[in-house]
């Protein structure tokens, strides 16, 4: 995990993104075996992590507009996770997606509560 001083880890959705991205990783190890799987591996590790990263871009942009701004990208990428999640459903067990599928949800909740609360705040 990142630097224990970090602020960005006082934020859930944030911890919770870069578990699902050390996830991702390691669920995709079955779809690299095949030649389709490989297109999903790749968009599936780029979407969830692009979540996170975009917490980072965001909060260091140091405005609580470009915060929220980059929140609702974050947000949009956790959506396209899921549904590269579903797209993956011939190659990874049902019960791997599903869970993979909650926990992204959590996360576009937890996202979608700081965008109305920093929104408040603006």
């Amino acid at each position: 995990m990142k630097d224990g001083n970090d602020p960005l880890l006082k934020y859930p959705a944030y911890v919770k993104a870069l578990e699902l991205f050390d996830n991702a990783f390691k669920d995709t190890e079955i779809l690299l075996n095949d030649i389709r799987g490989r297109e999903i591996t790749r968009q599936i590790i780029r979407s969830s992590g692009s979540i996170s990263a975009n917490f980072e871009e965001g909060y260091g942009r140091g405005t609580t507009k470009e915060f929220i701004h980059h929140l609702r990208i974050a947000n949009g990428e956790a959506r396209e996770t899921k549904g590269w999640y579903y797209k993956s459903r011939l190659f990874l067990p049902e019960e791997l997606i599903n869970k993979r599928m909650n926990e992204v949800d959590e996360i576009i909740a937890l996202i979608r509560s700081m965008i109305k609360t920093l929104g408040l705040k603006a």
